[in-house]
């Protein structure tokens, strides 16, 4: 995910707000399917835009930092995947890391923060959870591993 200079705050770091911008980035990209043209991965598989009748509602979210994040011009490496498929809710959980050089750096990457997000399938005229689909869940499935661990959890 590439920086913006106005993810910036006055401590010359990536703000706590626009971390939450940067995984709702990720997010997009590894949930809605790709317009005519453009490559997304397997796990994009939902519609997006309100003609498609479905929302997807963040019901939590969790963030730890474990170091800031500086301004650089190389995109940040946001690992993602699920710990849970539930009936109407997905859980994600990311990992923010320092650019990784190559697909063969052997230097180990700095993870700047640890995320989990709670979203909830909701369909858009009543407001009531919808089930994940037999389609959703294949494509999320390969995808699952562990949640995070947070260390300053109480």
């Amino acid at each position: 995910m590439p920086l913006r200079w106005g993810d910036l705050d006055a401590f010359n770091h990536v703000n706590n707000t626009a971390m939450l911008k940067l995984l709702e980035e990720a997010r997009v990209r590894v949930f809605w399917r790709p317009a005519p043209g453009e490559d997304a991965p397997p796990t994009a598989v939902l519609e997006s835009g309100l003609h498609a009748g479905v929302l997807t509602l963040i019901a939590r979210q969790e963030i730890e930092y474990y170091a800031p994040v500086p301004y650089g011009r190389h995109p940040l490496d946001v690992q993602l995947w699920f710990s849970r498929l539930g009936g109407s809710s997905i859980e994600v959980c990311y990992d923010v890391c320092s650019p990784r050089a190559s697909a063969t750096d052997v230097d180990p990457q700095t993870v700047y923060a640890r995320a989990v997000t709670t979203v909830v399938k909701v369909d858009a005229e009543t407001g009531r959870p919808l089930r994940l689909s037999d389609e959703e869940r294949a494509a999320w499935s390969p995808y699952l591993g562990a949640s995070p661990s947070f260390t300053y959890r109480r």
